[in-house]
Formats: structure tokens, sequence, C-alpha cells
């Protein structure tokens, strides 16, 4: 809880908001060079190092909440994150910046995304996680990571997928980088700065929200829900503004895999999960965000400004709906 009135809880959120931006800067810059140090592509170190340090928050709250025995914050803070992440955070990336998308995003990290979400909400269903439907996702989510990982070190050549993306031409993954000990300096700090930055975010945020009688399973979905995501908000503009979009892009897809099976899997394992609301509604505004930003992908393999603008207004309208007790 954060001490003080609004004003207090405001001037907390815009400081953690810098705190974000600044940490944003240094973690992308580090990740990037560790990426290319090792041969890895942008979008497999956004996929992986990337997408699980930027969920941290989301890891925290869930975890915590889960010890509390706070099962709807726990559930609606990764179904609403990951909601949050494809329509808000892909949509005004978009709208700065025309997306394309490299082909193993369309294919293999799509049909993860969508498989993912089909499993969590399996689980979700009846309004309970236990400890083995905990271990089953968090297998779940090693394998897709071992096969990432695998899939990474033994494709030749990295530059042609993320060219695709529209990475930077002046630095391509071919390119090894000296990775130095300041560079493990900036990765710590700036990943240390964005998950504390977070946290305070996330604190102020459901206070001022509390205070206003929303249920438990809104806020979960869409005030903590957006606090824990902006790590993944601002690491996403930053690498798009320094040319890496297989960062930003793989950043977020790989976020989503990894709260509904890391996160959630985690969670259930250390305490299982009991809802008192039904996450059925929020169920259906994943799927079906998740199946359109998919579906858009393949038949496009770019995500439009427009596209991008109807993503980032659906998310004001879920919020609307959210707060006038519609969906909660």
């Amino acid at each position: 809880m954060v001490q003080g009135g609004p004003a207090v809880q405001v001037g907390v959120i815009a400081l953690s908001i810098l705190g974000l931006w600044i940490g944003a800067r240094f973690l992308v810059d580090a990740v990037v060079r560790l990426a290319r140090r090792f041969g890895l592509s942008d979008l497999t170190i956004g996929l992986t190092i990337v997408a699980m340090g930027t969920s941290t928050p989301e890891l925290t709250v869930s975890v915590d909440a889960a010890l509390k025995g706070l099962g709807d914050i726990a559930v609606a803070n990764v179904l609403g994150s990951n909601i949050y992440n494809l329509a808000f955070i892909l949509g005004v990336i978009s709208l700065l910046k025309v997306i394309p998308i490299a082909a193993s995003i369309v294919h293999r990290d799509g049909i993860a995304l969508l498989a993912s979400t089909l499993l969590g909400g399996l689980v979700v269903y009846d309004l309970e996680i236990s400890r083995p439907e905990g271990a089953l996702l968090v297998g779940v989510f090693i394998a897709y990571t071992a096969n990432l990982l695998r899939s990474s070190q033994k494709s030749p050549d990295h530059t042609a997928e993320v060219s695709s993306a529209g990475s930077a031409a002046t630095h391509p993954v071919t390119e090894q980088e000296t990775f130095r000990g300041r560079d493990v300096v900036f990765l710590c700090g700036g990943l240390a700065l964005v998950l504390v930055s977070g946290d305070y975010m996330v604190l102020a945020a459901s206070d001022l929200a509390r205070s206003a009688g929303i249920s438990e399973w809104v806020i979960g979905g869409t005030i903590v829900a957006a606090g824990t995501s902006t790590p993944e908000f601002a690491v996403s503009l930053v690498a798009v503004r320094r040319g890496s979009l297989g960062v930003s892009v793989g950043n977020v897809v790989g976020s989503n895999v990894f709260n509904i099976t890391g996160i959630l899997g985690v969670a259930a394992v250390i305490q299982p999960l009991i809802m008192n609301s039904s996450p059925v509604v929020t169920l259906g505004w994943l799927a079906g965000i998740s199946l359109v930003m998919v579906t858009a992908l393949w038949t496009g393999r770019v995500l439009s400004r427009l596209e991008g603008g109807l993503f980032a207004v659906s998310e004001v309208v879920r919020w609307v709906l959210g707060a006038v007790g519609l969906l909660g």
C-alpha cells in the first residue's frame, strides 16, 4: 500500500513511469548486445529473456495473491495482462510504426499463443487451478522455451528472420557485438529498475481503484494488469525506437505465453488458485483478441496502423465495460 492521498499516489505513478522508461532503455540495449554475442536473433531474445524479465511483475503479483488466497486477482492479472499486451501494447506500437511480422511469429509463435490461451481457458474454466494442472502448465512452458532456443541454435542465418520483421539494417544479428562488464550492470540495473517501478505503479494504481469500490476481478484484470504490463510496454516502445522490432513483438508474444503457462503454473504449484468470479467473459475476450490478432498477421504478415488503432480502442472499451460492472 502506498501511504498518502490521491495526489501522492498519482505522483508515485508518474515517477514509476519515468523509472520504467529509463530501466527499459538500459535493458533493451543490454539484451540486444547479449543476443548478438551468443548468436541469438532479436526475436528469440525477445521471446525468452526479455519476455520473462518483463513478466516478473505479473509473477510476483500472482504468486503473492495466491499465497493470500486472492485467486481472482492472481488469475485476472494474468488474463488481463495478456489482453492488454495484445490489444493495447501492440496496437499503440503499430500506430507509431507499421510492424512487419517475421514468419515464425505468424506460424510457430502464433500457434503457441493460441494453444496456450486454449490451455489456460481449460484449466481456469472450473474456477480452480490445482497443483497438477499448475505442474502441467510449467512443463508446457519449459518445453516451449527449450524449443525456441534449440530452433535458434539450429538456424544458421538469423538476419533474414529479423530483417523480415523490420529490424534495423545497420545492426544485423549475425554481427556479434562485445558484451562487456558494464552491460551486465545495465542488464541487471535496468531490469531491477523496471521491476521496482512496476511494483510501485501497481500499488498506487490499485489503491486508487479500490477507493472507487471496483471488484477484485475487475481490478486484477484492468488496473493491476496494466500496471504489471507496463514493463512490456516500456521495453517494446524503446525497442521500436531503436529499430529492434523483433524484441518488441517477441517480448509481447513471449510474455503472453509465459504469463499463462509459466506464471499461472508456478502460482498454482505454490498454492492452488480458487476463483470466486466467473472468468468466462474475460476468457472469451482474450480468446477473441488472440484469434483476431493471429488471423490479421497470418493474412497480411503486417500489423497496420488501422488494425492497431482498432485493437487499442477495443482495450479502452473493455476498461469502460469493466468500470460500469459489465465485465466482473
